[in-house]
C-alpha cells in the first residue's frame, strides 16, 4: 500500500468549498473535462473551476439539459458521452483528440447509485459499467492529451459496502442494489491506484476520493421513505447538520484536480479536502478500507477492465 497515505495538514476541511479551495488560483488557459459536470456536485465544480479561469468540457448523456444547467456559466462547453456506451465513448474520445486541446484536469464526477437491477446491451452490471468501465475506457482513450495532467475519480465511502467480486462482478446470480454500488466505488479507487502507477513517468497522477454526504440527485433511487429511514432527511424532508452543501461536497473533487499540496503525489484516497488515513473498519465513516488500495487488486482490475472494453493504453 502507498505509505503516503495519511494526512498533509492541507488546511481546510469538510465545510470548504469548492470556491475556497481554489481562492488564489488563476487557472486561466488550463483545460478540464468533468464528466456528470451539469448536475450536483459535478455542476459546482464546473461552476468553480470555470469562474477559476479554466476552459470546461462537460461530457453529457442528456446534452440539452446540460446545456441548460450550464447556462450563464462562461468557458464551458458541452459534449455528448454516454459511459454506458462503449461506442459513445469512443466517439467522445475521438472528437477530443481531432480537437487537439490538452486535458489537464480530468474529473470524473458522473455515476449512478443504487439503480434497480439493469444490464448494458453487453450484459455488464450498470453501475459497474457507468461509474467504472466506462470512465475507466475514457481516461484510457483521452491518454494522448493527457501528459502532465490531474486525473480525479469520484469514489465514496461506499467502497466499503463491497470489494471486487471476482466470482461475479455482474451479479449474475443475485443482484444487491448497494453491494453493486459499492463495488463500483471501490473500483474507482483502484482505478487510481494502478493509472497512477503506469502514468507517473508521463507526469500524469491519479487521485480518487469520498466526496462527502450530500442530497443530490444521486438519490433519485430512494424514496423519501428510505431516506427517512437510512437517515438522510428527517421528517421535514431537510439532511442531518453533518450533510454537505453542494459547494462543500464539490471542493474534495476540485482541490484534488488542482491543489498545489499534492504535487509529486498520486495514488491516494482523499476526503474532506485532505489525504484519508487507512482504516480496516468497515463500520467506520471515515477512511480508506484496505481492499481498495490493494495494489494486486488494482493490477487485477486493470487487467480486467482492459479484457472487457478492449482498451488499454498501456498494453
Amino acid at each position: 500500500m502507498n505509505e503516503k497515505q495519511q494526512p498533509i495538514n492541507s488546511g481546510f476541511d469538510n465545510r470548504s468549498t469548492a470556491a475556497e479551495v481554489l481562492d488564489g488560483l488563476d487557472l486561466t488557459g488550463r483545460t478540464a473535462v468533468v464528466t456528470g459536470g451539469y448536475s450536483g456536485i459535478g455542476l459546482e465544480t464546473t461552476r468553480a473551476l470555470a469562474n477559476a479561469g479554466a476552459e470546461v468540457i462537460v461530457p453529457a448523456r442528456r446534452p440539452d439539459l446540460a446545456a441548460a444547467n450550464l447556462d450563464g456559466i462562461a468557458n464551458t462547453e458541452v459534449d455528448e458521452l454516454d459511459l454506458a456506451d462503449l461506442a459513445s465513448v469512443r466517439r467522445f474520445a475521438e472528437r477530443r483528440i481531432a480537437d487537439g486541446r490538452r486535458i489537464d484536469l480530468l474529473v470524473n464526477s458522473a455515476g449512478i447509485m443504487a439503480c434497480p437491477e439493469t444490464r448494458t446491451e453487453r450484459g455488464w452490471e450498470l453501475q459497474f459499467a457507468t461509474n467504472h468501465l466506462g470512465h475507466f475506457a475514457l481516461v484510457n482513450r483521452l491518454l494522448p492529451l493527457l501528459e502532465g495532467a490531474r486525473v480525479v475519480s469520484v469514489s465514496s465511502n461506499g467502497h466499503r459496502q463491497s470489494p471486487i467480486r471476482w466470482d461475479d462482478p455482474h451479479f449474475t446470480t443475485g443482484y444487491d442494489r448497494g453491494q453493486a454500488y459499492g463495488q463500483s466505488k471501490t473500483a474507482n479507487v483502484l482505478f487510481a491506484v494502478e493509472l497512477d502507477r503506469l502514468a507517473a513517468a508521463s507526469g500524469i497522477r491519479a487521485f480518487s476520493l469520498h466526496p462527502g454526504a450530500i442530497l443530490t440527485p444521486l438519490q433519485r433511487y430512494f424514496s423519501e421513505a428510505e431516506q427517512r429511514e437510512i437517515g438522510w432527511i428527517d421528517e421535514h424532508g431537510n439532511p442531518p447538520a453533518h450533510f454537505k452543501s453542494t459547494e462543500a461536497g464539490a471542493a474534495t473533487q476540485t482541490w484534488a484536480a488542482t491543489s498545489p499540496k499534492l504535487d509529486g503525489l498520486g495514488g491516494l484516497y482523499l476526503e474532506d479536502c485532505e489525504v484519508a488515513e487507512v482504516n480496516p473498519d468497515l463500520d467506520a465513516g471515515s477512511g480508506v478500507r484496505p481492499h481498495a488500495i490493494d495494489p494486486d487488486q488494482a493490477q487485477r482490475l486493470w487487467a480486467f477492465s482492459a479484457e472487457l472494453t478492449g482498451v488499454n493504453a498501456f498494453a
